[in-house]
This record gives structure tokens, sequence and C-alpha cells, in this order.
């Protein structure tokens, strides 16, 4: 149990930072959402092949939902903001969220294949 637990710390240590799964120094990304292909660190290949990051948006998507329905209902519950504010505002985090997110699904997406793999 505790072997399982440090893995998912790892990973997610790791993935939040925006680094390397083998060796956590070297950084997935140069500037912006232009990635590495490779770890400057360790050599290794960020991208296997072709389609290899399409799990990235079940990953993006997936936090997407886990925070716009609660936030939404929570909002709606607790406080008195008028329902179309509350649409509103959470229709525009249902398109800025995943953006700002996508480099962080992306590298859990990297970190869990690669431990799962490995």
């Amino acid at each position: 149990m505790t072997k399982n637990f440090n893995i998912l710390l790892k990973i997610i240590k790791y993935s939040f930072k925006l680094r390397c799964p083998e060796c956590g120094i070297g950084k997935l990304y140069e500037k912006g959402f232009r990635m590495y292909s490779h770890c400057q660190e360790c050599g290794l290949k960020y991208e296997r092949e072709q389609g290899y990051f399409i799990g990235v948006m079940y990953i993006n998507y997936g936090a997407t939902v886990l925070l716009i329905f609660p936030g939404y209902f929570f909002l709606s519950l607790f406080t008195i903001i008028p329902n179309m504010l509350n649409i509103g505002l959470w229709c525009l985090m249902s398109g800025v969220f995943p953006t700002f997110f996508y480099r962080y699904s992306k590298s859990l997406w990297l970190n869990i294949d690669y431990t799962i793999d490995h």
C-alpha cells in the first residue's frame, strides 16, 4: 500500500512540476505549449508514436467536468447569484480552464503511462 501511495505521489509531483517521468529533472516544455521531443537530462523520448497524447483529452475533459459541475451547484445552492450569471460564469470557465490545464493534463498522461509501462 505504501509503495503504491509513493508512486502516486511521484506521478502527481512530476506532473504538476511539468518534469520528466524518468528523472524528474528535465523540463517537458520549452515555452508555452511547445513540448520538448525528449528529456534534456536523461534522453527519454516523450512522444512514442502518432496520436500518443490522445488520452490527454480525457484527462482534461474529466478535470473540467469535476470543476464545473460541483462549482455550478455549489454557487447555485449557497449564494444568491442569479442563475444566468452562474451559468455564464461556468460557461466561461469551461472554455478557459481546459486551456490553462492542458499542459498539466499532458504531463499527467505522460507520467501515468510511463509509470504503468515501466
